[in-house]
């Protein structure tokens, strides 16, 4: 259905010159770009560098990878709404595409209107619309406001109304990108549904989403992306778990304190993490029901009372689903003794997670929760690799798995 061969999309980025520039200078600029020189102040970035793969029929494909890896450019180029730089595609079949909120769609005609004027895009004739129309409407809920301009819409109502067109004027291959995000959870699960009913009649589906939960649920096959090129092409399962290790290792490879994808108001900063045993020596790995001990390094600005500040520590899963937490107002956490430029410690007697890879979110606060009163908040700031043991004293070692495990017993 879908073949890509060496695919390549390049941008010219332009830089804001610094200082007064002459009107005969920004001419000469224009004249060099008509003339196929490169301007001052520009440089060129590849948003996909020598992109192959082949997509058959009927296949769940999700595309994933982090910000800026090229999964949007890529889905882009595959609906015809920019042309590649160079490299050949070869689609066989009807195209519906559905990349952001409100793409297709004209803001002053009504719902209804969307509908039929989406189908004629696709190639579809109003007789065949009119026979798919009463389950896009169904399948939208916004039969209410059929007859509004979609422009009075919520962002929710719109993707609903999208998605439906999208979905039930029978494209051979349908393209969703990360938009869906901006559904509730019901309706999400509804679409994933829908593409796996969309898919089971032997039309092709591509899917991006940074939801590794959706894409495991939907795909049977995975592609990485890494900089505009692919880095991995196999099953979904195989995707996710290499692109939850190339996050990792780039979270990892940066120092914390060096981090700039953080929230908060900088008053107070995490700077550094480490795991330690309960003789104090450093821990590469810990096993279920063992002792741990998180050492933070921090820093925090003169006037912050630190005797007021709230902690947390999230484990995190693969999905990032908190699978852990511990926040120190809950817990009645005393930091009186807490000295600037010192070391936060967060001891752990029985670490009771199964063995797997966890990761690491780190939250700090002054006084309260509050937004305002956030001073950091930092998601994967390290990882936990937890091994399985005989948690149990049974002689079984506890199987792997991300849900908890406790002192309990069964009895008859």
């Amino acid at each position: 259905m879908i073949k890509v061969e060496h695919l390549t999309k390049e941008y010219v980025l332009r830089h804001q010159a610094q200082g007064y520039t002459a009107l005969r200078d920004v001419i000469t600029e224009k004249a060099k770009g008509i003339f196929g020189n490169k301007p001052k102040n520009t440089e060129t970035f590849k948003a996909l560098s020598d992109v192959n793969f082949e997509i058959k029929q009927g296949e769940r494909v999700g595309i994933i990878g982090r910000n800026g890896a090229g999964k949007s450019t890529l889905l882009k180029v595959l609906s015809r709404i920019v042309s590649p730089t160079q490299g050949r595609i070869t689609l066989d079949g009807r195209v519906s595409s559905l990349l952001e909120v409100g793409t297709g769609f004209h803001p002053e005609l009504s719902g209804r209107e969307n509908i039929f004027l989406n189908g004629a895009i696709l190639g579809m004739s109003k007789h065949e619309i009119k026979n798919r129309f009463d389950e896009i409407v169904e399948f939208s809920e916004v039969e209410k406001f059929l007859d509004t301009p979609v422009k009075r819409y919520s962002s929710g109502m719109y993707v609903r109304l999208a998605f439906a067109v999208a979905a039930h004027l029978e494209p051979e291959i349908l393209i969703v990108d990360e938009v869906l995000a901006v559904g509730d959870a019901q309706f999400q699960k509804k679409c994933i549904g829908k593409m796996k009913d969309v898919s089971g009649s032997g039309r092709t589906v591509l899917f991006v989403s940074h939801n590794m939960g959706a894409i495991n649920s939907l795909c049977d096959r995975g592609i990485l992306l890494n900089r505009g090129s692919v880095d991995f092409d196999g099953t979904a399962q195989g995707a996710v778990e290499r692109y939850l290790i190339r996050m990792n290792q780039q979270e990892g490879s940066d120092e914390l304190a060096m981090r700039t994808d953080r929230t908060g108001n900088g008053r107070f900063r995490f700077t550094s993490v480490s795991m330690k045993d309960q003789q104090n020596k450093h821990l590469e790995e810990v096993f279920s029901g063992g002792y741990l001990k998180l050492e933070f390094g921090f820093e925090a600005v003169e006037d912050l009372d630190l005797s007021k500040m709230i902690f947390s520590v999230v484990f995190n899963d693969d999905f990032q689903n908190p699978a852990m937490a511990f926040v120190s107002d809950e817990m009645n956490s005393d930091f009186s003794a807490l000295k600037r430029g010192g070391t936060l410690v967060l001891e752990i007697p029985e670490l009771l997670l199964r063995g797997n890879n966890y990761s690491l979110s780190l939250f700090a606060s002054y006084a309260d929760t509050s937004a305002d009163a956030v001073c950091d908040s930092i998601s994967n700031a390290s990882s936990v690799n937890v091994l399985p043991s005989d948690f149990y004293l049974s002689g079984k070692t506890t199987r792997t798995g991300y849900y908890g495990i406790s002192k309990a017993t069964y009895s008859a």
